[in-house]
């Protein structure tokens, strides 16, 4: 499974908060992909591409984007577990 990461340059100027909210991004999944990973094996569904885009306008803190990976992850679970 491949996965990606955005953040746009239009709110975030600086090379520096993007490159922070990217590796926020990539640790969150890092720390939460194994279930989803698993299901994907059990369900014997095709490889994933993943791309998470970062649309928000202020500098997050982890907790608020460990969550919201936390429950993007567990929509795509879903979303995998009832495609015929």
């Amino acid at each position: 499974m491949q996965m990606g990461v955005s953040v746009s340059k239009k709110y975030f100027k600086k090379a520096v908060h993007r490159n922070r909210i990217k590796r926020l991004l990539r640790e969150a999944y890092r720390t939460q992909k194994l279930p989803l990973q698993q299901l994907i094996k059990e369900e014997a569904a095709p490889p994933l591409q993943l791309f998470i885009i970062y649309t928000g306008k202020e500098l997050p803190d982890y907790n608020l984007i460990y969550t919201k990976v936390a429950e993007a992850l567990k929509r795509l679970q879903k979303t995998i577990v009832h495609t015929p």
